[in-house]
């Protein structure tokens, strides 16, 4: 089992949905619907051609560091037909803190923040993914240490985000309730990217929402998501798109006036600056909130 297979066999698959669905929407149009433009679609594309490129590295990378560790522990585990599915489970749980984190920091905001940065919900948003994705890997760093082969990490970590593709769609409606509740469908994902106060933030999942269940931060979709961010960069550029938080990151670190702001601004929550109340505890009723740069709340991807 390889998971470099996995991934490249799925890029023709996106590209034809991508296709499909672009013609759906020209047969059966939805005014109520985000659609697809021309613009924002190449950026998407671009983007994430960019994203595939470098991300051989990241994977290279990864994987020299989670075969060292794995040397280090004395634990094993053997990948069987039994523990693989116990294996993509205890994946899918780091999933969802490495993605609650990088909504959360502002550092690693900085590179998810490209996945909600399109106006538009479809198949192609899904394959917009950042250029500096190396931060996510550390998080999948626990079950190296527990003995899973790195290359089973990485495979699952595959199997994840190529089964959050399907989520980036309005042309699914919500499925039956018993679905809805266990797995991250496109209802439950589209609230994700939505920017709305009450739905930022939230459903971190990447194939189970049971996790948000457990952990205060599910929401059902109710009211029409509105996709972006709730500053939006206004531009295609795909540079920009890729870059754009690290600059206005940047640009606040110069201006901080102590070494304790600096380190706020890397660390506390996008939106944060100096002299900002700390946070109030999260609860069923109260979202996780960004204040100023959130994600449309949430993919995936």
């Amino acid at each position: 089992m390889n998971y470099e297979h996995v991934l490249i066999w799925s890029a023709p698959a996106f590209v034809l949905l991508i296709i499909i669905e672009m013609i759906y929407y020209r047969l059966h149009p939805d005014e109520n619907a985000s659609g697809y433009s021309v613009r924002d679609t190449a950026a998407s594309l671009t983007v994430g051609s960019g994203a595939a490129m470098v991300d051989v590295l990241y994977k290279a990378i990864a994987l020299a560091g989670f075969v060292l560790l794995h040397e280090l522990t004395p634990l094993r585990v053997e990948v069987t037909w039994v523990t693989f599915p116990l294996i993509l489970l205890a994946q899918d749980f780091c999933y969802y803190w490495m993605h609650r984190e990088h909504h959360l920091v502002r550092l690693l905001w900085a590179a998810h923040v490209v996945h909600h940065s399109s106006l538009k919900y479809n198949f192609s948003t899904a394959v917009r993914q950042p250029w500096t994705g190396l931060t996510s890997q550390l998080f999948f760093i626990p079950l190296v240490l527990a003995g899973v082969p790195p290359w089973a990490v990485l495979l699952c970590g595959g199997i994840n985000m190529i089964s959050q593709f399907w989520l980036h769609t309005d042309r699914i409606g919500r499925l039956p309730r018993p679905v809805e509740r266990v797995f991250n469908t496109p209802a439950n994902h589209r609230v994700h990217h939505a920017s709305q106060g009450d739905y930022l933030d939230r459903n971190f999942g990447g194939i189970l929402m049971i996790w948000d269940r457990m952990f205060g931060t599910y929401a059902e979709e109710a009211e029409r998501p509105v996709y972006g961010l709730t500053k939006n960069i206004d531009t295609h550029n795909p540079l920009k798109v890729a870059t754009h938080e690290y600059a206005a990151l940047g640009r606040d670190l110069a201006r901080a006036d102590s070494w304790r702001d600096r380190l706020g601004h890397l660390v506390k929550r996008p939106g944060w600056q100096p002299g900002t109340p700390p946070s109030a505890p999260r609860t069923a009723a109260s979202p996780l909130g960004n204040a100023d740069e959130g994600a449309g709340s949430g993919p995936g991807l």
